[in-house]
């Protein structure tokens, strides 16, 4: 007896064709949407270095390379001009103050001094003379008061005499008033030489103070001249190691060129250069450090010099405590400058990534340190170890620190 068979409703070749548009569509989904589509770089993960975000105490600080210096610097500078004539030592000597150093000849200052003592010697006989002149004239002008006196007496008798005469007749009018015309012509010519002797002593006087006043300006120009040959002697003004010497026999110097300097040895500074970035970050009683013969030593800034020069502006520091033994004029140093307190932070150490990516980015490594992806980073405030975090990690991640010149642009690194 035939039986019906029930038609299935899921024959095996529907559900084949079901099965494959699924999984045609599924694959182009994931190619699409799920798929990592980003460029990959294989590389050795024995030639990378990696290194982990941590959670630490940060203090800022920018290394800075410093010269020894003598804490006092005095220059030999050439008051006067002149033609070196004698080397008494050498540079690399020791002095002490008031020893001589160089000495130079000028002819010119010489003749410049020898016409101003033959001026002073003119000058000082023109006042010997005005005064000699002037006690000449008093003593005339006296002889003739004297005289004039006398006449004056002889005239008063003889006047006086005809008076009484006339009066009685005896004598004629004229002869009276001769005698009287003589008398008063005598009393005026003695208030008229008295007057001339008074303007003649007044005129002398001022013309005697006139001529002391430049007799003495001259005498201080000669000394002043004097002074300039002596300063054609180099002494050492202070007591110190002469460590230059620019100066041979025979070279002619010009007033004011620097001819060496000595180095007062009482102690030394550091002066350092630093970038005109920091400029308005750094004050005085900043302080570093440096390493030294197997120590550290610290230094700090007791003056600023804001001039900036090819990007670059100077302080001066000073040792905090003892100098370092064995320390010379000369030296370079290698100080890590502190810009700021120490406070907590998340950190990275420095690595060459940074000159590739200026820290906008790293590479993190995935948990399972398979591979590693780009992520982008801001970093803020640095010193020589490590670089502060601001954004874009979190402590414990791992980043890889070298260069990231050979990485080109690949967005993910596969480690092997």
């Amino acid at each position: 007896m035939d039986r019906i068979l029930e038609k299935k409703k899921w024959p095996p070749k529907k559900i084949a064709g079901i099965s494959f548009v699924v999984f045609f569509c599924g694959a182009i989904i994931y190619g699409f949407f799920l798929a990592d589509r980003s460029s990959k770089l294989n590389i050795d993960a024995e030639k990378i270095t990696i290194a982990e975000v941590t959670r630490d105490q940060f203090q800022e600080s920018i290394p800075v390379i410093g010269n020894v210096l003598p804490i006092k610097t005095v220059y030999l500078d050439a008051v006067e001009g002149g033609r070196v004539e004698t080397r008494f030592v050498e540079a690399g000597t020791l002095v002490q103050e008031g020893d001589k150093i160089l000495k130079l000849s000028n002819t010119n200052l010489l003749l410049d001094i020898m016409y101003r003592e033959a001026q002073l010697f003119e000058q000082s006989n023109n006042l010997r003379n005005s005064r000699l002149l002037m006690e000449q004239n008093r003593l005339a002008l006296r002889r003739e008061l004297a005289e004039i006196n006398y006449n004056i007496k002889s005239q008063k008798r003889l006047f006086e005499r005809r008076a009484q005469l006339a009066e009685k007749k005896l004598i004629s009018q004229e002869e009276y008033e001769q005698a009287k015309d003589d008398y008063e012509f005598l009393i005026k010519k003695r208030d008229l030489t008295i007057e001339t002797q008074k303007q003649d002593s007044l005129f002398r006087q001022m013309q005697i103070t006139q001529l002391e006043a430049s007799l003495e300006r001259m005498e201080s120009n000669l000394v002043i001249a004097k002074q300039k040959l002596d300063n054609l002697i180099i002494n050492a003004p202070v007591t110190g190691a002469l460590t230059s010497l620019n100066a041979e026999i025979g070279e002619s110097k010009a007033a004011g060129e620097r001819l060496g300097q000595i180095d007062v040895l009482e102690g030394f500074k550091v002066r350092a250069a630093i970038d005109e970035h920091y400029l308005h970050r750094i004050e005085i009683g900043r302080s570093g450090t440096f390493d030294f013969a197997g120590n550290s030593y610290r230094l700090t800034i007791n003056k600023i010099y804001p001039e900036v020069q090819e990007g670059r502006f100077e302080v001066d520091m000073e040792f905090m405590g003892a100098e370092p033994v064995g320390i010379r004029r000369g030296q370079t140093l290698h100080i890590r400058l502190d810009l700021g307190d120490l406070s907590e932070a998340i950190l990275i150490p420095r690595g060459g990534f940074y000159q590739s990516t200026g820290g906008q980015w790293v590479y993190v490594l995935s948990e399972s340190g398979a591979y590693a992806t780009k992520r982008a980073t801001k970093l803020g405030r640095q010193n020589p170890e490590k670089y502060e975090v601001l954004e874009g990690l979190k402590p414990g991640e791992q980043v890889i620190t070298s260069s990231y010149d050979t990485f080109g642009d690949f967005d993910k690194l596969i480690l092997k």
